[in-house]
């Protein structure tokens, strides 16, 4: 039987003794205090640990969500930025949603209103994932009596009803003249303050995200090995180092010391201009000169895959992306066929080959 005590603060403290289990609480009103206490003996009797508090009173998915970003900030892991906008919008849809209602159906509906939104198969598959991970930290983490299998099984259905689904993968790369055609614009462009051109050439030298460039500072420049540190990359794991030099025809370190030269020092932000700005000015452009289905980001494919063409090995080139293995690199691969003539000529014959010639 649980014993509750009323304290001289008003508050009332329960305390559970069963089968060896003992657990304790402090609420604020004696029905919140019988009400844990009946939860907390059943769970014992299933032969689970009694929930804390703060967590059994979590109704709502949306509660999940908020539980989830907490732990996450207490382990210096907060969401990033598209991370926190699926979180954003799921709890928008579902955030109301009780916890135990949230079946196989539910999750299906939720899905077909996202699509007829004109949310495309992968996005759908994030949110279905991130659903999945929310409700699998609380029932891991906390102890939460919730599982994760309506997801599942939610996953198969929208799975074959083409809900959700690997998206087409892009290999636009431009082309000399389009780059061309672009420094051209921004050069000539008086108004513009950014330095467009640079950063272009910069994102095809190190294959780095629009995002990492406009955040790195002179502070992360190893001026001895010439490299370049990128501390808050997209994928922790990967080493967050990456060589500036001129393997992709773009020479990263002088566009580093030219840019030092035009902002006349050499501290805060390498690039101090807002990402949003400069993809902003880089569509204008684009549309100035007609070049067409380009994005920034594929400066980001263009790059690795030139590394690709100059030689570099998948182990040498992942060095430089910070892709963590082949799988995800090859997505920003895009070689050419017309550069294997080069490679081939470049390279040292095989054995095989000098006996065929003699």
């Amino acid at each position: 039987m649980a014993s509750i005590t009323k304290l001289p603060s008003g508050a009332y403290r329960v305390q559970i003794r069963r089968k060896g289990r003992y657990a304790s609480e402090t609420f604020l009103r004696r029905d919140d205090a019988h009400r844990w206490a009946r939860k907390a003996e059943t769970r014992v009797d299933q032969g689970l640990a009694p929930n804390k508090s703060s967590v059994s009173r979590l109704t709502t998915f949306g509660d999940l969500i908020d539980l989830h970003i907490i732990d996450m900030c207490e382990v210096s892991k907060p969401p990033r930025r598209s991370k926190a906008a699926t979180l954003t919008t799921l709890k928008r849809n579902l955030g109301k949603e009780n916890v135990g209602h949230l079946d196989r159906q539910k999750l299906i509906d939720y899905s077909k209103m996202r699509a007829e939104q004109g949310v495309g198969p992968v996005a759908l598959g994030i949110d279905v994932g991130v659903i999945k991970m929310i409700i699998t930290h609380a029932a891991a983490v906390h102890g939460l009596d919730i599982s994760p299998e309506p997801v599942d099984l939610a996953r198969v259905a929208l799975k074959r009803l083409g809900l959700i689904g690997k998206g087409t993968e892009r290999d636009r790369r431009p082309t000399r003249d389009e780059l061309n055609s672009l420094f051209r614009c921004f050069g000539d462009n008086k108004r513009l303050t950014l330095p467009m051109t640079r950063i272009v050439k910069f994102a095809v030298a190190t294959a780095m995200r629009l995002d990492e460039i406009c955040r790195v500072e002179w502070s992360d420049l190893d001026v001895d090995r010439r490299m370049l540190m990128i501390r808050d990359r997209k994928d922790r794991a990967t080493r967050p180092g990456t060589p500036l030099f001129a393997a992709t025809g773009f020479g990263a370190w002088a566009l580093v010391t030219e840019q030092a030269k035009e902002l006349g020092h050499a501290r805060g932000r390498i690039f101090p201009n807002n990402s949003k700005s400069v993809g902003t000015a880089f569509r204008r452009a684009c549309v100035e000169v007609g070049v067409k289905d380009l994005h920034l980001h594929d400066l980001r494919h263009e790059g690795t895959s030139r590394l690709f063409e100059a030689g570099f090995a998948i182990e040498q080139v992942s060095l430089v992306t910070g892709h963590k293995d082949w799988k995800m690199l090859r997505r920003y691969t895009h070689i050419r066929p017309e550069t294997l003539h080069r490679l081939a000529a470049s390279r040292a014959p095989s054995p095989l080959e000098t006996r065929a010639a003699e």
